[in-house]
């Protein structure tokens, strides 16, 4: 008799398959109340006595279950199968219930002077959690006491869902030729991030290229760390790297899903838009996803 896979080895998706539920619980009442008539079970189980029949002989002719002593009981077999199934299904639930975070009260940088139980719209601004006063955004919650505007504030009765649009990483990349080329200061000043983005430099020769015309801090270790947690908070970053580094840097994005990534070479002009150019005078873009 062929080996009856759990039917939820692959969690919540593999009761998909019609009469899959009915078979579990049809199993699992069979195992704990040891029916000796078909009736009793089928109207616990919402079912007619018919459909009841349909799933003792489906579940008989995979080897799950026999009438023994005059008692439906499952088999070996069956007792392993539910066994299984109820395992992968608790796994899967669990899984899905710990990506679900219910928060009734957070904290949030204050965008303006709050009062006491002031209604605040809460958003991410620049990867920060934000409260601005109003009621009109889609994550809404009151002001627990008073804040001044730049303070960190409580805010509770939170309801609704904070938006976050992941945002890309820019990689800029730095040939040997760059390196020694005198437009080298013009080409990464017109390179670097707006404000509110985050600035990087993988390796050494890209960070002493960069921390000299930076308005901002570096980040120099941990890079591709670093602009991962950005642009999932919706920051966008910008990484110089000399081009002999360029493979081990994607490389430490590649793990799990990684952001939105464009490479660009930091030489060439820019064209109108903030589009820039390559050393033929053609648009040079190269997306990885």
């Amino acid at each position: 008799m062929p080996a009856s896979r759990p039917i939820a080895s692959d969690g919540l998706p593999g009761l998909r398959r019609s009469g899959s539920v009915t078979e579990l619980l049809f199993l699992y009442a069979c195992a704990t109340e040891g029916p000796t008539q078909l009736r009793p079970i089928a109207e616990h189980l919402g079912l007619t006595v018919q459909a009841a029949s349909h799933s003792f002989r489906q579940l008989r002719e995979r080897g799950l279950i026999a009438v023994r002593d005059g008692r439906y009981l499952p088999t070996v077999e069956g007792i392993a199968w539910l066994h299984g199934t109820l395992t992968g299904l608790a796994a899967d639930v669990r899984a899905r219930l710990d990506r679900l975070h219910v928060i009734r009260s957070t904290r949030a940088l204050a965008a303006a002077d709050l009062a006491a139980g002031a209604p605040v719209s809460i958003e991410l601004k620049d990867g920060l959690l934000t409260a601005r006063p109003g009621a009109d955004g889609p994550s809404r919650g009151r002001a627990a006491r008073p804040a001044a505007r730049g303070d960190l504030v409580e805010i509770d009765d939170l309801e609704g869902i904070v938006r976050i649009a992941p945002a890309a990483v820019t990689v800029r990349t730095i040939s040997e030729a760059d390196l020694g080329d005198r437009r080298l200061d013009r080409w990464i000043a017109s390179s670097l991030p707006g404000a509110g983005g985050l600035l990087a430099a993988e390796g050494l020769e890209a960070y002493h290229a960069v921390r000299r015309l930076a308005d901002r801090p570096v980040v120099r270790f941990g890079v591709a760390a670093a602009a991962r947690d950005a642009a999932r908070l919706g920051v966008s970053s910008t990484v110089f790297v000399a081009e002999r580094d360029l493979a081990r840097l994607l490389e430490a994005f590649a793990p799990g899903e990684p952001p939105r990534l464009a490479v660009l070479p930091v030489r060439g002009g820019r064209e109108p838009g903030g589009r820039r150019r390559d050393r033929g005078g053609r648009p040079a873009r190269q997306r990885l996803q």
